[in-house]
C-alpha cells in the first residue's frame, strides 16, 4: 500500500468516534439479509470525511485512490468519493473527465450503499452525461438488475432536473416503479419531489397518471412539498 492511502486511512483513523462505530452499522442495515450486510464502519462522521478529502484530493492519483474506494470500511470508500467529485469538478481537461468517470464506473461495485450513490453519482456521472450527451450510461443502469446501479440511474439525473430537464427521471421512476426494494421507491419519490421543486406542474401531470400506481413510500415522498390539502386527495385516492 502507498504511503498516500496509508496517510488517509490514518487520518481517518484518527477521527473515529466509538459511539458511531457502533451505530453506523445499524442505521446502514449491515445485519445478515439487510441491504449493507457486511459493511465495516471507522465511526467518522461526514463533515470530518470531507475535510480529510479536502486535504488530499490533490495528492492522490486515480491508481492510489482505486484502493481506498475498493476498502471494506464505508468511510474509506466515502472519502474516495469526495476525493473523486473534486478532482472532477476542479478539472477542465475533458481527457481527465472521461478518465474519472471510466474509474466510477469500473469501481460500482463498491458504491454499494445509498450514501455512497447519493453523494456521488449526480455530481460526477449525472454531470458527465449531461454535458457529454450520454445519456446512455444512465439508462444502461436503470436497465440493470442490480438496484444500487438503478439508484444512481434515477439520482444521477438530479444534475439534468437542475437543468430544467425531466424526461430522464420520469422514464427510469417509471421503469423501476414497481422495483421491490424500499430504496428504490425511496429514491424515486425524492426525485419526483425535486422535479416538482424545479415545476410542480411537471409533477403534478406525472402523480395524476401514475399515482394510483406507486407504492406508498414513493407516493409519499414524491408529494411532501405539495399544499396538504393536495397531498390528502392523492393519499386518499381523491383525484
Amino acid at each position: 500500500m502507498s504511503n498516500i492511502v496509508k496517510e488517509i486511512r490514518e487520518s481517518l483513523a484518527v477521527l473515529s468516534i466509538p459511539e458511531k462505530a457502533d451505530f453506523f452499522p445499524r442505521f446502514f442495515k449491515t445485519g445478515k439479509g439487510e441491504y449493507g450486510e457486511g459493511d465495516l464502519f471507522l465511526g467518522v462522521t461526514v463533515p470530518d470525511q470531507r475535510s480529510v478529502a479536502k486535504e488530499y484530493y490533490s495528492k492522490i492519483d486515480l491508481k492510489n485512490l482505486s484502493i481506498l474506494l475498493s476498502s471494506a470500511y464505508h468511510e474509506h470508500r466515502l472519502t474516495a468519493l469526495f476525493i473523486l467529485i473534486s478532482k472532477f469538478e476542479k478539472t477542465k481537461d475533458q481527457h481527465v473527465k472521461d478518465d474519472i468517470v471510466t474509474f466510477y464506473l469500473n469501481h460500482l461495485p463498491h458504491i454499494n450503499n445509498w450514501d455512497l450513490v447519493d453523494s456521488s453519482c449526480y455530481k460526477i456521472l449525472g454531470r458527465y452525461a449531461f454535458e457529454n450527451d450520454k445519456e446512455h450510461l444512465l439508462r444502461e443502469l436503470s436497465e440493470s438488475d442490480e438496484m444500487w446501479h438503478k439508484r444512481i440511474a434515477v439520482v444521477g439525473t438530479m444534475y439534468y432536473i437542475k437543468k430544467g430537464l425531466f424526461d430522464l427521471t420520469r422514464e427510469f421512476v417509471t421503469r423501476n416503479l414497481k422495483h421491490p426494494h424500499d430504496l428504490m421507491h425511496k429514491a424515486n419519490g425524492w426525485l419526483l419531489r425535486e422535479m416538482g421543486n424545479k415545476n410542480e406542474g411537471e409533477l403534478i401531470n406525472y402523480l395524476n397518471e401514475y399515482y394510483l400506481d406507486m407504492p406508498r413510500t414513493c407516493l409519499r415522498y414524491s408529494i411532501e412539498k405539495l399544499d396538504e390539502n393536495v397531498r390528502q386527495d392523492y393519499l386518499k385516492g381523491r383525484i
